[in-house]
């Protein structure tokens, strides 16, 4: 496979784990009566030299960033599917590239501790819908490609 077919399979592939992460998300919700997050849109706020506790954008731009973040990271999906690594553990190398590189960002940018200093529930919540997303997009890379 070539870099632009793994790229664009990725791509393809991050959009499914979106939609899979975004299910499991309003799912989530559902039971347990959590509000949606707005980091994404606070990351995207900040980017964009916003202040997230007044951009009266925020809930528009959590969706955008929400969707855009998902979708271009199954690029890195399928670059990892270049490496040779095999299909599991490139699966387990993106999920960790993806959990470690938003928790860097989230510190990064100061939207939120170290996950260490994170309460129990919001580490599982945080970890398990992380892991459907890098499960998900996965799955659709290997069988797509």
């Amino acid at each position: 496979m070539d870099v632009l077919s793994a790229v664009l399979i990725g791509l393809l592939s991050g959009l499914i784990g979106t939609i899979a992460l975004t299910l499991s998300e309003t799912l989530e919700m559902a039971i347990t009566g959590r509000e949606p997050s707005t980091v994404p849109g606070q990351v995207g706020a900040i980017l964009l030299g916003k202040d997230p506790a007044t951009d009266p954008g925020l809930e528009r731009t959590n969706t955008i960033v929400h969707w855009m973040h998902g979708i271009t990271m199954g690029a890195v999906r399928g670059l990892l599917a270049l490496t040779g690594l095999g299909a599991l553990l490139a699966s387990l190398l993106f999920f960790a590239l993806v959990w470690s590189g938003d928790v860097l960002l989230y510190r990064l940018l100061g939207i939120a501790p170290l996950p260490w200093k994170w309460k129990p529930q919001e580490l599982a919540t945080d970890l398990f819908h992380k892991g459907v997303y890098a499960a998900v997009t996965s799955i659709a890379f290997v069988l797509i490609a």
